[in-house]
């Protein structure tokens, strides 16, 4: 006998959604689409924002991108999350060529309720790391909550959408004030479709 879970049970994630290169499923707009019914697939309840046109980063990194952010609640652990987000990417075509470089889709995701992974420790390592050594390094494992999604109005407009009193465990703000603290300048920027 299969047993009944209410809905709310499990840790609510957080996926930003993007893309500024086209896939099999058309150019970025349609990607993002695409990708968003493919998250149905495997999460329940998934909850998608609204489309958003943002620009590359770092600047001069290619075209504008196509942005979105998921959210739904699970009982997966975060490393297996992350597993279906990378075969979903690799589903798309996504190949790794060069950091912050155009991509088809990228699928990261950004928060699992309360949880930091590695560890505070880790957490912080990666969160204070200077821009020049984020250009260059990547962690071998799962940095829980993403280390700046406080610094990125591309994560956090849509983000809002979706997940606008998830609470940083570490930073101790939700998504609405982190994205209030952001410079208007950078707010603005980003274009709902």
């Amino acid at each position: 006998m299969s047993q009944v879970l209410p809905l709310n049970v499990g840790k609510k994630m957080v996926i930003a959604v993007g893309s500024n290169a086209p896939s099999h499923a058309g150019d970025s707009r349609s990607t993002v689409l695409a990708a968003i019914e493919a998250l149905g697939r495997v999460f329940d309840e998934l909850r998608a924002s609204k489309l958003y046109q943002t620009p590359a980063f770092p600047v001069g990194a290619g075209p504008d991108f196509i942005n979105a952010a998921c959210s739904f609640r699970t009982e997966k652990p975060a490393n297996k999350v992350l597993s279906l987000l990378l075969s979903i990417e690799t589903d798309f075509g996504r190949e790794r060529l060069a950091r912050w470089g155009e991509r088809t889709l990228d699928l990261d995701l950004i928060a699992a309720g309360d949880l930091v992974l590695p560890d505070l420790e880790g957490f912080n390592h990666w969160r204070r790391l200077p821009i020049e050594e984020q250009k260059v390094q990547t962690p071998d494992n799962l940095i829980l909550p993403h280390p700046r999604v406080q610094d990125r109005a591309f994560v956090l407009v849509p983000m809002a959408d979706v997940a606008p009193d998830w609470h940083h465990p570490v930073l101790g703000q939700t998504t609405t004030e982190m994205l209030d603290q952001l410079p208007a300048s950078e707010r603005d920027e980003i274009l709902a479709l």
